[in-house]
């Protein structure tokens, strides 16, 4: 998964001016590092920036069938249905929502159709992104379907539990409670199941949580506060305890990525390295979180455990496809791009598929450019000005 911010203002019902933050790290990356500059919008999992001296306007009820093409076109380069699917992405989750919302999610729908598992799992993300009941029916088909990939359905699981809709919960647990369904279907339905439930509850109310850097709906909540100073191996032992339940593991690690960022904090690489542990989980669907949380944070010391699982050709696929995006999300440090290149050709297809959109914005961090993205008035791919 990637990440994506940008600052708009509304100008009428179909045209908006972009006043551009430049960001540069993905993957639901934080709010405000050395690598991002503040913006309030989540989109992590790559970025959305434009040049932050440019003033950019463009009437997306235009743009949107163009970006859908790109999208769903099988013979664009998978790079460049991503940097669509980001800007397709922005569109569908602006608050409130405009006219243009809903064709913006009909158009990430869309891309179902594409072969590419690595696609639809974004696809899948994305809509769970969108706080928009519109999206709930085409991920419902989604994790209905047991021809699906399972790291497809496992990520519209997931995003059904981040929409937070408690008409979700009935196909939820029948899927959670499903002897004969995959570990990892059962396991998304549990957290998503769980995540539904506090989000509607009073307990929600009534916790405090720590600010976060990022903006992203996540799996769980971090942790709440019980004093001022953070316990990072508190926050460890219940992330490694096996016998908690799947959502309270979670909300311990949403706790220690809130303690890795910005990456100067004093108890930043304690957290990363805790973290790290969790790579050893014996929950193929756990393990994949941990990497995409290294994703989120952009931290050079998540480089070795995450190094180690992509090198691992007896780890699953979606945990080596998920450490191959976080290192495109680190692609400016030295060795990772020689690293992600020789997996070019690995057996996997969607570990070569993460590959390839790795290295495509390692790329962009190597170079420091401050586009990545499609324009909306063109939907050509943007070059720094």
């Amino acid at each position: 998964m990637f990440v994506v911010y940008l600052i708009l203002t509304v100008q009428t019902n179909t045209s908006y001016e972009a006043k551009i933050s430049s960001a540069a790290c993905p993957a639901r990356a934080p709010l405000s590092t050395p690598k991002n500059l503040s913006d309030k919008g989540r989109s992590v999992n790559f970025f959305f920036p434009f040049h932050p001296h440019h003033t950019y306007s463009a009437k997306m009820s235009d743009t949107v069938p163009v970006l859908r093409k790109v999208l769903t076109s099988e013979s664009e380069p998978l790079a460049r249905r991503f940097r669509a699917l980001f800007s397709l992405k922005h569109v569908a989750c602006l608050v409130p929502p405009t006219e243009d919302s809903l064709p913006a999610i009909e158009a990430i729908a869309a891309g179902f159709a594409s072969p590419s598992a690595l696609l639809k799992h974004e696809l899948a993300y994305c809509l769970g992104q969108t706080k928009n009941i519109e999206s709930v029916p085409y991920l419902k088909h989604v994790v209905n379907d047991t021809e699906e990939d399972a790291m497809c359905r496992h990520e519209a699981a997931e995003a059904l539990g981040a929409l937070g809709y408690e008409d979700s919960l009935d196909l939820l647990k029948r899927l959670r409670d499903d002897e004969k369904e995959l570990d990892i279907i059962r396991e998304t339905c549990d957290i998503a199941v769980d995540r539904i439930i506090w989000e509607n509850s009073e307990a929600k109310k009534a916790e405090q949580l720590k600010p976060s850097d990022f903006g992203s709906i996540d799996p769980a909540p971090p942790m709440p506060l019980k004093s001022s100073e953070p316990c990072i191996p508190d926050l460890e032992q219940t992330l490694l305890d096996t016998k908690l339940p799947l959502f309270q593991r979670y909300r311990a690690m949403f706790g220690l990525r809130d303690l890795a960022s910005p990456p100067d904090l004093p108890t930043a690489v304690d957290a990363v390295n805790a973290l790290a542990k969790g790579l050893k989980d014996p929950s193929a669907l756990f393990r994949h979180e941990v990497a995409f949380v290294f994703g989120q944070l952009c931290h050079p010391a998540s480089i070795p455990s995450l190094t180690a699982s992509l090198s691992d050709l007896s780890e699953a696929g979606m945990v080596r496809h998920e450490a191959a995006e976080a290192l495109g999300s680190l692609g400016d440090e030295e060795g990772v791009e020689e690293t992600l290149k020789k997996f070019l050709n690995d057996h996997d297809e969607v570990v070569r598929d993460s590959v390839i959109v790795a290295l495509d914005m390692a790329e962009f961090e190597k170079n420091g450019e401050t586009q990545y993205a499609l324009m909306p008035d063109s939907a050509a791919p943007v070059a720094a000005a």
